[in-house]
Formats: structure tokens, C-alpha cells, sequence
């Protein structure tokens, strides 16, 4: 942006002052949103070129666009529910509110009161008998017709975005409706919302890369977790049967579409449940989340055509690795011969994790249609309870839709002594890591008794990337991580 137009609207917000008004504006008491201002007036069986000045309304938002002809000005102004057209009348506001109008920018906020009507071209309009200045801006807004269009700028400056485009907008409004369906779908089924720590001393939960952080007074190391799942089973144990969290984990990896290092989680726990129950609970919440956003349960997504309905299909995990990558889960030398071919190689890595990759490699890809992934290898899920007629499995499943992970559950293993060998092998630098660090306290908690039962987690960005066919995780957080600008 040239300095100049910096300058000039400084000159007009000095001038504004001069005028006897804050350019920044007060308090502004009973204003309507445009989309109940339209709804009301498109209610109205009002002629072209007639207004009604009984039907009054104050309204206020982002002046984007702007028209003058003569004594006669018609400005498009955005609020967070939509544009309205305000007609201006030089006759009706008076002289000194027509020169304040001339010294408005697009970009400036401001607040009219007025009555409805319809222009001569039938255009529903709120026929200002006053105008406030609420807010001055300095910066040139973006060229209306294309809104803001470069993708990093957009991430950076997201609240140029949310109202230059208003499509941003709209996704973010329904992410705040899918949050509000999933929270209170759990809430009918008896699940109380629960908060534990983000800061941990021992992390675990999941596979992940932690942040580190100290605490001075304490002069402690903490992590940021990966995932509240020990705290929760730790309220299982306490007799809360039923608990919910939707909080943010962190992750110290890689930014993708589909990652970023601080991301929405929801995770539930169900005592004297399983993964059955798990299942119900995905289909239920995707289903309480459409509802909210509507459109239905069949959508677009991307390139894809996507069925939410329920029952999702269920496919075992040995079942797809034979049929995309041509190997038996129990070859393990097959699989590693396969996987070597994708030039996945570990000598001292564990056949399960080599079977992951692979699985990741040539299945996820295939998995366009809501699916349950069931009986994943133990080695791969410590937290896990096993098949009772082949311990190789866990009773676990991940659901996948557009080849993406949306959800992981398990039916959750309580036995402490098993519990106990697991997290002992992934200290000693076996099967997939989550932790390097023994959790002394959740094993004794498991000590105690903890109930049979379900949990799960479910990616809530990805969620909402999926229902509101978003191509970009960073699409639907308010603020992804960016690399500091002048930083290659």
C-alpha cells in the first residue's frame, strides 16, 4: 500500500476530529444484523422506489463498497451475517452529515439509523436519517471483487480475511456450529465436559514429538501434551463414567493440509463400553454436525463425492493391507519386501511399525468413503486391549474419510500388569513411542481399578475441514502457526 493513502486517511480522520466526532467512535446501543434487518424487510410488501418510515432500524458495519450520485450516496456495508445496501440523502441527513460522509474511506465502520424501503431497481435499502463514525481505518481494504487472494497474507492477517471474504466467514461460523453439535450431542448422551492439564510432566497419549517448556519456581521441565488421554482415564478411575474434552493438544511436527503443531482434539471415555460404542458415537456427532450446518449427508469434498449417512462401512486392517498392497499383515518378511520397494527400511524398526508405513503408503489413499479401520497390530496401540482370540490385534479402529484420519478409538486396556509391560517396552525404545518416560502415577491409578471401557478422539479441524469442503487444514483455524515474515 502506498504511504499516500496512509497519509490521506489520516488527513480525513483529522478532519473527522475537526467535525466534532471520534473517529474511533462509542458505544452504539440496539444494533440490528443485516440479516434480520433483510429478513424483516423482505417480510414487507414494499413497491420499488416506496419505503415504510415506521419500519425503523439501526444497523452498523464494514463500509465496502460505495456510490455516489449528486445529493444521493448508496453505500454497501458488511456486518458478520452479511452485506446491506444504506441509501444517503443529502437532504434527509442534513449538510454537516454529508461532509462527514466525504471523509469516510472503504474500510471505515459506521452506524446509520434509518427506515426501509426499495429503490427504484427494487433493491431492498435502509434509508439512513443519521450517521455515526464508529471506527477510521487507515489501510486500503482489498479490491471488493476478489476479496483477499494470497494464501499466506490471508493466514497472516485472518482478520482481513474473515471480512473481505465472505465465505471465510461463513466457515468459521460453522465451525463454531459443528463445536456447539458435537459438545452437545455428548452432553445428551450423559458425558460431563471435563478440563486436564495442558501442561505435563510426563507426556503421553499418542505418537508424538512434544514442545518442552520449564516451569522456574518449580524448576521443572513440562511438555505440552500430545493428548489428555491418561488424565481422562484417570477420571474414569475416579468414577466420573462418562467424560469429554475439547481442548487443544501440540505437536512439535510438521505443517501440512492436514497438520499443524497446535490443533482442536475431542477425546470421550465411556465406562463399560467399547469400541462399538465408539463407532456410534462418530456417526452420531458427524450427523449432530451436519444437522447444525446443513446440506445434508451427502457432500462434496474436493473431487470427491462423500456418503456420511450411517452405518459407515467397517474394513479390518489385514483385509486392506492384502488388498492395496498385495501382502498378508502375518507375512512379515512380505511386508517388509513390499515396504522396501516404497523405500520404507528399518533394520532394528519393529515389523509393525514397517507394517504402518506401508498401510499408509498404498491404503489411507483408498479410503474415500466414511470407514471404520479395525484390528490394527498391538504393537502399534500400547493403551489398547487386545483381541482375545489373536493378542496380535487391539480392539481398536480409526476412521478415515477422503483418505484422511478423522478419528481414533479403542476399547481401553485397564489391565495394569499389561498396561505395566507395554509402557515399559516403549521406555526401553520398542514399538511405536509415545513416551520415554515411565507414568508411574497412571499406572497406579490403573492400580486402583479402572472400569472396562471405550475412548476416543476425533480431529475436530479436520471435521470441519470435511463438512464445510475446506482444502486446508489452515483453512479453518482462526490463527495456523506461519514462518515469521522475512524468514525463508
Amino acid at each position: 500500500m502506498s504511504d499516500q493513502y496512509y497519509q490521506d486517511r489520516l488527513a480525513k480522520l483529522r478532519q473527522i476530529e475537526q467535525m466534532g466526532h471520534d473517529p474511533y467512535g462509542a458505544r452504539f446501543d440496539g444494533v440490528q444484523a443485516h440479516h434480520a434487518i433483510r429478513a424483516r424487510g423482505e417480510a414487507l410488501s414494499l413497491a420499488a422506489g416506496t419505503s415504510d418510515e415506521t419500519q425503523t432500524a439501526r444497523a452498523a458495519g464494514r463500509l465496502m463498497l460505495r456510490r455516489t450520485f449528486g445529493k444521493l450516496a448508496f453505500l454497501t456495508v458488511r456486518d458478520s451475517t452479511g452485506d446491506l445496501q444504506y441509501g444517503l440523502s443529502k437532504s434527509r441527513i442534513g449538510d454537516a452529515a454529508w461532509a462527514l460522509l466525504e471523509q469516510l474511506d472503504l474500510g471505515d465502520i459506521i452506524g446509520v439509523d434509518g427506515h426501509l424501503g426499495r429503490t427504484r431497481t427494487n433493491e431492498l435499502t435502509l434509508w439512513a436519517t443519521s450517521l455515526t463514525p464508529l471506527c477510521k481505518s487507515l489501510h486500503t481494504p482489498p479490491e471488493k471483487f476478489h476479496g483477499l487472494t494470497d494464501t499466506d497474507l490471508r493466514y497472516r492477517q485472518r482478520y482481513v480475511d474473515l471480512f473481505a471474504n465472505p465465505e471465510v466467514m461463513a466457515t468459521f461460523k460453522h465451525r463454531c456450529l459443528i463445536i456447539d453439535a458435537v459438545r452437545q450431542y455428548l452432553r445428551d448422551d450423559g458425558f460431563l465436559e471435563v478440563e486436564t492439564p495442558m501442561l505435563q510432566p510426563i507426556y503421553g497419549g499418542a505418537a508424538a514429538r512434544p514442545f518442552t517448556t520449564h516451569h522456574n519456581t518449580l524448576d521443572l521441565d513440562l511438555f505440552l501434551r500430545i493428548s489428555p488421554e491418561l488424565y481422562l482415564k484417570r477420571l474414569l478411575v475416579g468414577g466420573m463414567e462418562r467424560v469429554f474434552e475439547i481442548n487443544r493438544n501440540f505437536r512439535n511436527e510438521g505443517v501440512s493440509t492436514r497438520h499443524n503443531p497446535e490443533f482442536t482434539m475431542m477425546e470421550c471415555y465411556q465406562a463399560y463400553g467399547d469400541l462399538s460404542d465408539m463407532m456410534t458415537i462418530v456417526e452420531g456427532i458427524v450427523a449432530k454436525s451436519i444437522e447444525a450446518i446443513g446440506g445434508g449427508p451427502r457432500r462434496k469434498f474436493r473431487e470427491h463425492d462423500i456418503d456420511f449417512s450411517a452405518p459407515w462401512q467397517r474394513k479390518t486392517y489385514s483385509d486392506l493391507l492384502k488388498e492395496h498392497a498385495g501382502v498378508e499383515l502375518a507375512d512379515a518378511a512380505g511386508v517388509r519386501k513390499k515396504a522396501a520397494g516404497f523405500g520404507i527400511e528399518g533394520p532394528t524398526m519393529d515389523d509393525a511399525v514397517i507394517a504402518n508405513k506401508l498401510f499408509e503408503e498404498t491404503v489411507e489413499a483408498n479410503l474415500i468413503q466414511p470407514t471404520f479401520v479395525t484390528e490394527y497390530p498391538a504393537a502399534l496401540c500400547p493403551l489398547t486391549r487386545r483381541k482375545k482370540s489373536d493378542p496380535s490385534l487391539a480392539l481398536r479402529f480409526e476412521a478415515f474419510v477422503a483418505g484422511m484420519e478423522l478419528g481414533n478409538a479403542y476399547t481401553e486396556l485397564n489391565d495394569p500388569a499389561v498396561q505395566r509391560e507395554t509402557l515399559s517396552a516403549q521406555v526401553a525404545g520398542e514399538g511405536d513411542e509415545t513416551m520415554r518416560i515411565m507414568d508411574d502415577d497412571f499406572l497406579t491409578a490403573l492400580e486402583y481399578g479402572m472400569p472396562p471401557a471405550g475412548g476416543l478422539g476425533v480431529g475436530i479441524d479436520r471435521l470441519v475441514m470435511l463438512l464445510t469442503n475446506s482444502n486446508s487444514i489452515r483453512d479453518v483455524i482462526l490463527f495456523p502457526l506461519q514462518r515469521p515474515q522475512g524468514r525463508g
